[in-house]
């Protein structure tokens, strides 16, 4: 197509988008920055990592543009090309911080995380997230989806965050690739081959008409770049993460057991009218309704013997420790759950939004109040859910609006400490748990933090489990195993010798002392995420490709 803006490559797009003579890359190709753990795997880095960063103007309005190359490794987001991107975003935060107008455009094409540098892929992500919320109090955040890949994995929750979010015809929104579903939850729940069904489901025109794409533009630069100066001039307005109350009027309604095509939802989603939905707070029960550790752990740190919830799968409390009141959270499995596909403490549609409102029910509280409440996730999430009516709906801004929540919380004050009992894995760490300013996890064996189950990492990645169990001997970040996960540098504190399963008195009360000690450590600290990059596991080699990436933009800048 002539003048095709999604046939460019991910340089060419930034270019292109770019008054002339005003492009300037950072860390371009010649600068050979490139990630470090794709060779011991075998596979050929890129001296850019994929990810275009250049400064210039649109119609002389002062822009960065981060644009992702969807033909290296699918767009994955790893330490190095995360680094680019957060650090870029950082960078841009304090600019405007400063009075200097620079607005921050992002193109998408990408597949999420990339899985063989997974864990570095999640932490980056939830960076990345972090400066999208800080940047949206100063000028809009832009997203662009062309075409090509499109925004799935981690980034569609990202994309979620974005003031406004622009895509071509072309484009596709998603949180689970059909395959991904395919394989977690069988064909019958999305059949991969069924083209027709995947571009109603997640193509640009049902996301327009349901409310997760913004603005649908022609495949033409021109016409991309009436639409991100229209976006730069538009009048402010809330975040999609801001619908909490319309999206669990929408759930509320919305019944799991009858057939749904994309063409009923359009039609049920412009029917809704919100209504204010009450916060549900957890309270004593006659009996325990989950057996998860999330669910113990909640029960053992708040004091709630059986706690109970109108929604089951989510607990949330105020307890008073020390003399300073704490609000707890959890996401437990719920047997009965309305949605199928989060009975196991999955975090679905229900769960991300609900998270959200208990987030920030406690942010409005402490509005005014010169000492906020800490809010402790407990953390234990087998994944996000992989489902046909979650994507539909669109799981991804559900998540969004979880990560949001905790985001802003931490960077109005709230400590926000996780405690990694249990599982954390892929969406379900990014939305509760990774916007944590401290982590603290559990020595055991059980304790499991990655991008993605074995099977689907190894379909995605075209190896056997045996093959991705010997790659992690190389890349610590792809291993699953809390232990590989600390070299990382992201937690405060390993906690050896505590039973998980059937905790203690006394591993009860060491816990709670970590805790006390982790909201202690960010009494004036910086309230971004930059603790997990100065640990002395990250100075020691677990993040010293993500500080040489932002030592050298700062540099360039």
């Amino acid at each position: 197509m002539q003048n095709s803006f999604v046939e460019l490559n991910g340089r060419e797009r930034a270019r292109a988008l770019l008054d002339e003579g005003t492009f300037r890359e950072l860390l371009g190709p010649l600068d050979q920055i490139q990630s470090p753990h794709l060779e011991p795997q075998g596979i050929v880095p890129q001296s850019d990592d994929g990810i275009i960063l250049t400064l210039g103007e649109i119609r002389k309005q002062k822009v960065l543009i981060i644009s992702m190359e969807g033909a290296f490794q699918g767009g994955g987001i790893g330490e190095v090309s995360g680094a680019k991107i957060s650090g870029a975003l950082e960078l841009v935060l304090k600019e405007n911080e400063r009075g200097n107008k620079l607005y921050p455009i992002m193109i998408f094409d990408t597949g999420g995380v990339r899985l063989q540098e997974a864990n570095y892929g999640l932490l980056s992500i939830s960076e990345i997230a972090t400066q999208i919320v800080g940047l949206r109090k100063y000028v809009p955040v832009i997203g662009l989806v062309p075409g090509r890949v499109g925004a799935f994995g981690g980034m569609s929750i990202t994309a979620e965050l974005f003031t406004t979010l622009i895509a071509t015809k072309k484009a596709r929104l998603g949180l689970n690739g059909p395959e991904v579903i395919e394989q977690e939850a069988g064909v019958m729940e999305f059949d991969s081959s069924d083209k027709a069904l995947i571009w109603n489901t997640i193509g640009v025109n049902q996301r327009f008409q349901t409310g997760l794409i913004d603005e649908v533009v022609e495949d033409t630069t021109d016409a991309v770049i009436e639409a991100i100066d229209t976006a730069l001039k538009a009048p402010a307005k809330p975040a999609k993460t801001e619908q909490i109350d319309f999206y669990l009027t929408l759930l509320s309604n919305l019944d799991p057991t009858e057939p749904w095509t994309p063409e009923r939802y359009r039609e049920f989603y412009k029917q809704i009218q919100p209504v204010q939905q009450p916060v549900p707070l957890a309270k004593e029960g006659a009996a325990d309704i989950s057996d998860s550790r999330g669910y113990r752990w909640f029960s053992r740190l708040t004091g709630i013997t059986h706690p109970v919830s109108d929604v089951p799968s989510v607990l949330a409390a105020d307890v008073e420790k020390n003399g300073q009141l704490c609000r707890y959270v959890a996401i437990v499995p719920d047997a009965s759950n309305r949605f199928p596909r989060v009975r196991n403490g999955e975090v679905g549609m229900l769960e991300g939004w609900t998270v959200a409102q208990v987030i920030k029910d406690a942010i409005r509280q402490d509005e005014k109040k010169e000492t906020k409440r800490p809010i402790i996730a407990i953390i234990d999430v087998p994944s996000q859910a992989y489902g046909y009516k979650e994507e539909m709906v669109g799981i991804s801004l559900a998540l969004a609006a979880s990560a949001d929540a905790y985001a802003t919380a931490r960077l109005e004050g709230h400590p926000v400490i996780g405690v990694i009992v249990g599982n954390a894995i892929s969406g379900g760490f990014l939305a509760h748990g990774l916007q944590s300013n401290r982590l603290i996890a559990l020595d055991d064996s059980k304790v499991n933090i990655q991008a993605m189950s074995k099977a689907s990492a190894a379909r995605i990645t075209k190896r056997t489990i045996a093959e991705l169990d010997e790659a992690t001997k190389k890349v610590p970040a792809m291993a699953y195993d809390v232990r590989s996960y600390s070299t990382l540098g992201a937690l405060y504190s390993l906690l050896s010798g505590i039973q998980a399963d059937d905790p203690q008195n006394s591993d009860v009360a060491i816990v709670e002392r970590t805790i006390s000690e982790a909201i202690e450590s960010t009494k004036g600290a910086p309230r971004d995420l930059s603790f997990r990059l100065q640990t002395k596991e990250a100075l020691a080699g677990g993040r010293t490709a993500t500080n040489n990436v932002r030592q050298a933009l700062s540099e360039q800048w």
